[in-house]
């Protein structure tokens, strides 16, 4: 979350830098917060400082002999104050970190401007798209008539928006995550970590999926100690989180972290939205990345983390492009991010496959995790990082799609043969 002290400073400042964003309106109603909580401060720590002086006034008082009672009496209706005070002081904190919960990060001044998806501006292209000699079909129709993918059997087994895998299905999502973490841990020095899928609300607080993203989420009650446990949305949850309450020594940064893990995902106020396919599932598996590092070495992070997810692409020789999300597409804590979109030849566009964010100090703050500087001084905040390397149900829509020939097989990647035992197509089961 964002300093109080930064909001206290240079409230207009902050309010301007989200006023595309969002979260600008619960500025101003901080700020009488945190002049309600000072208040109360002073009011109680007068208040202590009178007690202390009547305290030692009335024990002179009682070694002389005199009587003490009206004063002692007095010194009571202190205390009951002080009391209540406490008691104002402990509400009004909470209403404050309530509210300081709710407000996204602030974009980084490189950051385009714009007010959604429309507005982010490309960065750069890889690969040249494939012109086909027959009309390419969508994922979906590739999919189903070689028995890979079996939307209606996952409706009768869950909803919609599940899918069930089969034979080369299900072997090419676990082809593509093995070549995805080979390549991650190999050649790009990510530790592989395998986490929980259900945390605690805690964890969903510390790394910024709740309160805002409540209603997105699947959840669950503990039955032994009755209290609620989440699905992840992404394994960023647990990778970042693991490290809540922790001073790491700088000179262990940057801490580089890979899990393969499911999401899942309500998709709430998604509905009717890409409901064809895969593409935007309750449930889809996900290569995840994620680092903690200094702020001041966040943005070059930020710019390696994007090239690794890009590696995979090109090991499948898939088209893609770079896009810079701009201040109104980025995520509630991200300060600076980028999308990296795959070629979709049914579609003849462009769509997003990964994610990838700087939170910077703010997912540090959010979370509590901070560093130990080398030359000395207090601990600071890490920055938090974060990037989909990649999303593998989407990357099976890519190959499907990029892939498909005119007889209906699909043609394997390269790059994807030795982990499918050398085949070299897809065909119908």
């Amino acid at each position: 979350m964002l300093d109080l002290r930064l909001i206290r400073d240079d409230p207009e400042t902050v309010e301007r830098a989200l006023a595309e964003k969002g979260g600008a309106e619960l500025i101003r109603q901080i700020l009488a917060g945190d002049a309600d909580r000072r208040r109360l401060i002073k009011e109680t720590e007068d208040l202590k400082a009178l007690r202390n002086r009547a305290s030692e006034a009335i024990g002179q008082a009682r070694r002389k002999g005199e009587d003490a009672s009206a004063e002692m009496a007095r010194m009571r209706e202190v205390a009951d104050r002080i009391k209540a005070l406490d008691g104002e002081l402990k509400d009004v904190d909470g209403r404050v970190e309530e509210l300081l919960a709710q407000v996204p990060n602030l974009p980084h001044p490189s950051v385009p401007p714009g007010r959604s998806d429309e507005d982010n501006v490309e960065v750069r292209r890889w690969g040249t798209p494939r012109a086909f000699a027959f009309t390419p079909k969508p994922h979906e129709d590739v999919g189903e008539k070689l028995g890979l993918l079996d939307p209606e059997r996952a409706v009768k087994l869950a909803k919609s928006r599940f899918t069930v895998l089969w034979a080369g299905g299900a072997r090419l999502s676990r082809a593509l995550a093995q070549l995805m973490l080979d390549l991650h841990t190999r050649e790009h020095a990510y530790t592989e970590l395998w986490v929980p899928h259900l945390v605690n609300g805690a964890t969903m607080l510390r790394t910024g999926q709740l309160p805002k993203f409540e209603d997105a989420l699947f959840k669950t009650v503990d039955a032994d100690e009755g209290r609620t446990l989440y699905l992840i949305p992404t394994a960023e949850v647990p990778l970042t989180a693991m490290h809540g309450g922790e001073v790491l020594d700088e000179a262990s940064l940057p801490r580089r972290y890979t899990a393969f893990t499911p999401s899942y995902r309500r998709e709430a106020g998604t509905y009717g939205k890409d409901m064809k396919g895969i593409y935007r599932q309750h449930q889809f598996d996900k290569v995840e990345l994620v680092k903690l590092t200094t702020p001041a070495r966040s943005y070059d992070e930020l710019e390696s983390m994007v090239a690794n997810a890009e590696a995979v692409l090109q090991r499948l020789e898939l088209p893609y492009r770079v896009v810079e999300r701009c201040v109104g597409d980025l995520g509630f804590s991200t300060a600076k991010g980028y999308d990296i979109e795959v070629w979709r030849p049914h579609l003849e566009k462009y769509t997003e496959i990964s994610s990838c964010s700087n939170y910077d100090a703010f997912g540090g703050r959010r979370a509590d995790i901070r560093y130990r500087p080398a030359n000395g001084g207090k601990p600071e905040f890490v920055a938090t990082l974060n990037g989909s390397g990649l999303a593998v149900g989407r990357t099976i829509i890519a190959v499907l799609e990029n892939y498909q020939e005119a007889d209906g097989t699909v043609t394997i990647p390269a790059a994807l043969r030795p982990y499918m035992g050398g085949a070299e197509r897809l065909t119908a089961r």
